[in-house]
């Protein structure tokens, strides 16, 4: 946890006028993606980096860093210079129940500077194209067979996906195993093939093979059905709102880090989210957007920390790093 003498050091350096700042960015920004090529986090990346690059004249360098559930790529942000040139696009998983989950995670969650919230993403519960299962109840019986059992993917080991279907499995009493992938992307590829029976996925990751019937939707989180999926009912409206969750995808900066520059870049964070066409294509892949800034992000990211770690509870996992 951050001392109090770096507690006091941040508040000084928020308190210097945005005048006496320094020119930012000084030279190329490093947005690091703690998930493989592919992903939903991935995606996200990209559009804003592209939209940064534009607005600020500088290189803006995403740089995938996957493995240990997000851990690798998060731990060397938290270890970067303090001067926002390196920021991490995170979410519930790095900044959240990665500190419940993994006994020595090597960084806080809420030691960060929070920047901003980016968005958010429902998940959909989903199976195989060749599955019997056409609605969540025969997708319960048949994982309450005997001697049947499913497996079900994640995108990785304490992901949302992973804590929302383990959840959903032993709420209903299904024997269901779970199989791991690194990042969304891969774990959709199997469950197409028939590899695995189930995938508690965001709907960003799988809405293109869900249109274009690879994968049938049983159900999606949120509130209200999707869109481009009307005849798909809410988990909430079929009794499962525990598990209907929303994925969260937020920036960060290293502890220390000048409010005034989180401030800059959170700003073009909001100009980059309004483009039409930016935002369009997100909302059109299943993300539903939303910024706040500094200021209420980091109330938000703290409160989130104690949720998840309720969710983890819950369905009993543990990892080790």
């Amino acid at each position: 946890m951050p001392t109090r003498r770096a507690l006091i050091a941040l508040a000084t350096l928020a308190a210097v006028p945005a005048a006496a700042q320094p020119a930012f960015p000084q030279r190329p920004v490093r947005l690091v993606v703690p998930f493989p090529p592919g992903g939903t986090t991935d995606v996200l990346a990209r559009a804003l980096a592209a939209k940064w690059q534009d607005a600020w004249g500088q290189q803006v360098v995403v740089d995938n860093r996957g493995g240990g559930g997000g851990v690798i790529g998060t731990q060397e942000v938290a270890r970067a210079a303090p001067d926002g040139h390196t920021l991490v696009l995170g979410n519930n998983q790095t900044h959240a129940t990665n500190g419940a989950l993994i006994p020595g995670l090597p960084y806080d969650p809420a030691a960060f500077a929070a920047i901003t919230l980016v968005a958010r993403a429902p998940h959909a519960l989903v199976v195989p194209a060749a599955s019997p299962a056409r609605t969540v109840a025969e997708l319960v019986e048949l994982g309450r067979r005997p001697g049947r059992g499913l497996s079900y993917a994640s995108s990785s080991a304490g992901s949302s996906s992973h804590l929302m279907s383990e959840t959903f499995a032993r709420r209903n009493g299904m024997n269901a195993t779970h199989v791991p992938y690194r990042g969304a992307a891969p774990a959709a590829q199997d469950l197409v093939a028939g590899v695995v029976d189930f995938m508690m996925a965001t709907w960003a990751s799988v809405s293109a093979l869900a249109a274009d019937g690879r994968i049938r939707a049983l159900a999606v989180g949120g509130d209200a059905r999707f869109p481009d999926a009307p005849g798909v009912p809410t988990l909430k409206e079929l009794g499962f709102d525990y598990v209907s969750a929303d994925a969260w995808f937020g920036l960060f900066a290293p502890f220390g880090t000048p409010m005034p520059l989180l401030e800059r870049v959170h700003a073009a964070t909001e100009a980059a989210l309004a483009d039409p066409v930016v935002r369009g294509r997100l909302e059109a892949a299943g993300f539903r957007i939303e910024t706040m800034p500094p200021a209420a992000f980091g109330p938000f990211h703290q409160a989130e920390v104690g949720r998840w770690a309720a969710l983890v509870r819950e369905a009993g996992v543990t990892l080790t790093n």
